[in-house]
């Protein structure tokens, strides 16, 4: 006589695996928890694969060697650039004129805010920081290239660079608000103590 199968549950018992498994030959990747677009209850993640080939805060993030806030305070940073980089361009008097062409758009409110937080960012940063942001945010320099358009081609000069900018990301983190300045503790005073004397 023929066993009778047990009824399995209706829960879900393995999590769908659904990471490329084809990736190009030259691909850098790195595994990333998200939140789940196709969940059933909030807040459930799933690992996906991020592309760190030309990202080089991702590939930074990737290695642990920056954390979270330092991580978004960089893609708040690139974001606003982004944002403000789409602005008005200059009109060419020379160029021809072509009929039903699409005028000039006007600068919008969110462009103006982001403007204005790269000013602040980059006044937090100074010089020689904003410089080291924008070479590897903005343009996606590694530190060696970054060492290389100055001239200072050794291993001494990029890693004063990688810390640099860490110090960097740390001030974005705050200018951004992901991050909180640390208040250094104040040592006690001898009359703190020793007390009160009583006289």
């Amino acid at each position: 006589m023929a066993r009778a199968r047990r009824n399995k549950s209706h829960r879900i018992s393995k999590v769908h695996d659904r990471r490329a498994s084809d990736l190009p030959f030259n691909a850098e990747v790195a595994t990333v928890e998200i939140d789940d677009p196709l969940a059933q209850e909030a807040g459930e993640k799933i690992v996906a694969l991020r592309s760190i080939r030309n990202d080089p805060l991702g590939r930074l993030h990737s290695h642990r060697q920056i954390d979270d806030a330092q991580y978004r305070g960089g893609r708040a940073f690139q974001n606003d650039w982004e944002r403000a980089e789409r602005g008005p361009r200059a009109i060419d008097p020379s160029r021809e004129h072509i009929d039903g062409a699409q005028g000039r758009e006007p600068i919008t409110e969110g462009q103006r805010q982001a403007v204005l937080r790269l000013n602040r960012a980059e006044r937090e940063l100074g010089a020689d920081g904003a410089a080291i942001v924008h070479d590897v945010l903005v343009q996606g320099l590694s530190m060696e290239q970054v060492g290389q358009k100055r001239d200072l081609c050794s291993q001494r000069w990029n890693d004063y660079f990688a810390r640099r900018l860490r110090e960097c990301l740390d001030r974005l983190a705050l200018v951004y608000g992901f991050a909180t300045e640390r208040v250094p503790k104040k040592p006690l005073s001898a009359c703190a103590v020793r007390g009160p004397t009583s006289r």
